[in-house]
């Protein structure tokens, strides 16, 4: 019999079909060994066996974010980078006084910051280029949209990033140009957004950013998370940190011009691991650049992120754009995640879908739709047929639920935003993410959201959309890890599997869904290793 390194007993809600609850959990060398009633697992507590009873507690598996940033998120939420999202600057005045205040702060060296939205922070001023200018005249000032697709530079940011009228678009990105093709201060989308950002961070400060970035997703009860636009010249650095992660880590490389990666599919171990390739059809709801088949509202906040009336949108790349990105990659063994809010955009990227599995057919290919706002029933249907699998980012309707029907999509398309109970309908396997920064890393709110659909004002939107506990707890735990290619390691507490564990104040499925949200989280424990709490 093995002497368990750590013995936990209480309830244990395992997310394992063949015994969903538990009374006690056994953990030796970082694996679970046993996991029953009491009695079962007593008899692998020996001299050494450390043991925790959780009282009116609740052990799960530890939660996966599936579409995570924790790489950006370690500089965008670190010192240098001043935090002005909603959640916290809610109010415009507060946020304009910031800009000014790290501008007095860093002087030439340059203001970053970020987390704008016109949407949420109302009263916000148009950022200019003259506005940028005049508030930053002696350095470089650099404001990140809050969704990360749209960001606002100054001109000496361009200077010292070499941007210049002559700049091309990096492709499936833009440079604003003014109506003499001189730049007007912004930049949409990845390619465009992210050079703004060279020589905010000192490469010596990174390890301490990523550390805290480790520490806060642990203390959300996360211990694997994936990086939705990995960028390889992190390898080496994430590499020589390894020994100091608490969370593992899965990766999805960003697509590239050269349609190129040297690394190969599933490259890593269970710690760190390059999962797949990223693409980014559309944009951002909040920036008015998804690929819809309807047109927004014309309304105050429409006007206010600078949608034409009318306009529906558009998506970033042409289909033969993505039949060509997707057909450098696939054929090779690449998983492919694509970021897709609008359902033209779906449409689109089904098709490319589609084709690329009729040419080069695979069983268990995982291919992912990312966010899917505007996703329709049919469209969930026919990606469930192809096997195609959807990360939902539902927690959107808490921030933004209100905003979505009233100023942007009206009711007929805004209250069905995020779908995800057609989604299961489908028996589809589907994930819940923060896509943080973007959102705070807070798995609980997500199931709480998921089940409530509750928006800030308190409306229900589409109570027919609405998962049960189970599935939404699934969503974030075992179902997220196998859209990862990890849930034979994690994701749910069985014999063999790691020991990653978060431990709750009550258990999920025995509160009001709306109080889910409010549970805290206690400890979290990767491979048997308490990594948060006393």
């Amino acid at each position: 019999m093995v002497a368990a390194d750590l013995v936990i007993t209480g309830t244990i809600l395992t997310v394992d079909e063949s015994r969903p609850t538990a009374e006690a959990i056994a953990v030796a060398d970082g694996r679970i060994v046993a996991v029953g009633s009491r009695d079962d697992v007593a008899v692998h507590i020996g001299a050494g066996t450390e043991t925790v009873d959780v009282g009116d507690g609740c052990v799960m598996p530890g939660f996966v974010e599936a579409h995570g940033h924790p790489l950006m998120e370690a500089m965008a939420l670190s010192d240098r980078i001043v935090d002005i999202r909603p959640v916290t600057l809610p109010k415009a005045d507060d946020v304009v006084a910031a800009v000014h205040r790290e501008v007095a702060t860093r002087g030439a060296a340059g203001a970053y910051l970020n987390g704008w939205d016109p949407l949420l922070q109302t009263g916000l001023p148009e950022p200019t280029l003259a506005w940028l200018d005049d508030t930053a005249p002696d350095g470089p000032l650099v404001i990140i949209h809050n969704s990360g697709h749209k960001a606002f530079f100054n001109s000496h940011a361009a200077r010292r990033c070499g941007l210049t009228r002559d700049t091309p678009d990096p492709k499936g990105a833009k440079f604003g140009r003014d109506a003499r093709g001189e730049l007007d201060g912004a930049a949409e989308e990845t390619g465009a957004v992210f050079p703004l950002l060279a020589g905010a961070i000192e490469p010596a400060d990174y390890p301490a950013m990523l550390r805290d970035e480790c520490a806060r997703l642990n203390r959300a009860g996360l211990t694997t998370c994936s990086e939705m636009a990995f960028d390889p010249s992190f390898k080496p650095l994430v590499e020589r940190l390894r020994n100091e992660l608490t969370v593992r880590l899965r990766t999805y490389e960003i697509s590239n011009p050269q349609m190129h990666t040297d690394a190969t599919p599933g490259e890593g171990d269970d710690m760190l691991r390059q999962v797949g390739i990223k693409i980014w059809v559309d944009g951002s709801p909040w920036v008015g650049n998804i690929a819809l088949s309807f047109p927004y509202l014309d309304t105050a906040a429409t006007r206010a992120i600078g949608v034409v009336p009318g306009s529906c949108g558009h998506a970033n790349y042409t289909k033969e754009q993505l039949t060509e990105i997707v057909g450098a990659y696939y054929p090779l063994g690449w998983p492919m995640a694509c970021h897709v809010q609008g359902d033209a955009g779906v449409d689109t990227i089904l098709d490319v879908y589609e084709e690329a599995l009729s040419r080069h057919p695979r069983p268990d290919h995982r291919l992912r739709l990312e966010h899917v706002g505007a996703i329709r029933p049919e469209q969930l249907q026919r990606a469930a047929d192809l096997g195609v699998t959807c990360s939902i980012f539902v927690d959107q309707i808490h921030y933004w639920g209100d905003i979505i029907v009233d100023g942007l999509f009206g009711e007929e398309h805004g209250s069905r935003w995020m779908p995800a109970g057609s989604a299961v309908a489908t028996g589809m396997r589907i994930s819940l993410h923060n896509d943080p920064p973007v959102t705070p890393e807070e798995p609980l709110r997500n199931i709480s959201v998921a089940v409530t659909r509750t928006a800030p004002s308190g409306r229900v939107l589409a109570p027919e959309e609405r998962l049960t506990v189970d599935q939404a707890i699934r969503a974030q735990t075992i179902d997220a890890a196998w859209q990862l290619f990890s849930d034979d390691a994690i994701g749910s507490l069985e014999v063999g599997k790691y020991a990653d564990m978060v431990v709750l104040s009550a258990d999920p499925r025995a509160v009001p869904p709306e109080r889910i949200a409010e549970l805290d989280v206690r400890a979290t424990y990767l491979a048997g290793r308490r990594v948060c709490g006393e």
